[in-house]
Order: structure tokens, then sequence, then C-alpha cells
């Protein structure tokens, strides 16, 4: 039968198909608008399949924060190219999803893959589609949800490394936005690994110990000061790695401790952090 091209465009608006994917879809369909969105659907089943085994490693972190700033949400959506990651539908999807998000706390990336879109239909089956339309692996790889008596987040230019930090303490802080921020951004650039000592993994802390008396070993000093140069090293690794103990990346005269002391007060407390960088 004859499509017309008004149909096709048509169908191209509702679906984001390509005009010639669309135009088969409306002849295999038999000019059914309904049969001709499943097609399209199957279309983008079928790619997802085929493209199950590339990776995805490029795309942005989208984030989303409530309008009381208490609770945040960051979500790493993924594709095949940077160029992908500019695509109008692929931002439009990665907004949707970390509002989503933020609505919902799921539990972890299967739960997330599971709660229904505004549509009704879950977020693995927009997954899918979004393959069929834009033709390359689309995936949700990692996300967090945060939440506090307040939370900043920070996105790096190009949206490739995204930041969200929550507090307690704040409420009275007249510069809590951009001294938030500052920390938001300090933990982009500097990538801590915990608030204070007290949050790295003690197997961490046992390898640390055990690099420093080897490399103390290898210098030729003696057995029994191994364990107090490897713990002198240890206090360096905190210092690099700690949020807290770093030093203020805008000011390296003073720690983030003191940063956060000078200009919150006393009683200011980041309460939990997550960093997430595409590709990591």
């Amino acid at each position: 039968m004859e499509i017309s091209a008004k149909d096709v465009n048509l169908l191209r608006q509702q679906t984001g198909a390509g005009m010639m994917d669309c135009k088969k879809a409306l002849v295999e369909a038999g000019g059914d608008f309904d049969k001709a969105i499943e097609l399209l659907r199957k279309k983008g089943q079928k790619i997802a399949a085929n493209r199950e085994g590339r990776e995805a490693k490029e795309g942005c972190v989208f984030v989303k924060t409530t309008s009381d700033s208490t609770r945040v949400a960051l979500v790493e959506l993924n594709c095949e190219t940077d160029f992908v990651a500019r695509n109008d539908d692929f931002q439009n999807l990665g907004e949707a999803l970390s509002e989503l998000a933020l609505n919902n706390n799921p539990g972890d990336i299967d739960a997330f893959k599971a709660l229904a879109m505004a549509d009704g239909r879950p977020v693995s089956e927009h997954l899918t589609e979004a393959m069929g339309k834009i033709g390359e692996k689309i995936d949700v790889s990692k996300f967090a949800i945060l939440e506090g008596e307040k939370v900043v987040s920070y996105i790096h230019p190009g949206a490739r490394v995204g930041v969200a930090v929550s507090f307690s303490g704040v409420n009275t802080a007249a510069n809590f936005d951009l001294t938030g921020r500052d920390i938001a951004m300090q933990i982009a650039a500097m990538k801590p690994i915990g608030i204070d000592k007290e949050d790295v993994p003690a197997d961490i802390i046992q390898k640390e110990i055990e690099i420093g008396m080897e490399l103390a070993r290898n210098e030729g000093k003696p057995e029994n000061m191994l364990e107090k140069i490897a713990q002198g090293k240890l206090q360096k690794f905190y210092k690099e790695n700690t949020l807290l103990h770093q030093d203020f990346v805008k000011d390296n005269t003073k720690t983030v401790s003191q940063y956060m002391k000078d200009n919150l007060g006393g009683n200011a407390k980041v309460l939990s952090f997550r960093r997430i960088a595409i590709g990591s």
C-alpha cells in the first residue's frame, strides 16, 4: 500500500525513529500505526540483542534535586559514542531517569530498571526503545540517592563527572550554597575515598601499612622502625585520600575541615558523598 510522507513524519514524531525505518514499519504494518510502533520496538529489541556484547563507555551523569534541597539523585546513563551522548533523545531520557530515581529510591540497578516511567512502561523497555531509535547500546550503569539536612550537587563541564554531598548542621549557614558547591568540586577534583579516617576500609589500611613497611625496608631502614615509618606514611595517605584531611584546592593553606569550620561553623558535618564518573 502507499504510505504518505505525512504518515511517516507523524510516526517519526511519535517514536523518534528514522524516516526510512518508519516508512518500512508502516508498509509492513499495512498502515496500522499501533502495529508499526510495535514493529519499531521489536527492532529496538533486536538492536539491543545485537549490541549486548558492545561496551558503552561514553555517556553523561545526570542530577536531580528536590526543591527543598534535602534529597538528590545522580544517574549515569551510558552509550557507545560521545556524539550520541549529546543527542536530544539521550539527554531527555537521562533527565527523566534522574527524576524517576529521585522520586522512587530504587534499591539497586535491577529495581531501577523495573520502575515504571510516565507511560507505564518500565525503564528497561525505554532503554531498549532508545537503542532502536539511536542505534547504539544504551544502559544505566550507576545511580546514587543521598539525603540530608541539605544536599548539594555538582556536574563537571561535559557531564562526565557528577558529585552529590549531604550535610547536617548547616541550616543557619548564610553561605551554604557556595561552600557546599566548593566541597562538591573538591570531591570531583581530588577523588577522596572517604569522609574521614574511619571511613577507609580496614583492608586498604592494612595494604598501605604493608606497602609503607616494604618501602622502608627497601630503603635499608631498621626492622624495629618499619612499623613507625609505615604509620607515618599512612597519615600522608589519609591526608591525600580522605575529604576532611585533604588540602582545600582553592586555598591549600587550610584543610577541607578547616574551610568548612570557617564558613559553615563548628556544627557542620558531611554525612555522605558520592562521586560518579563515566566509565569508572
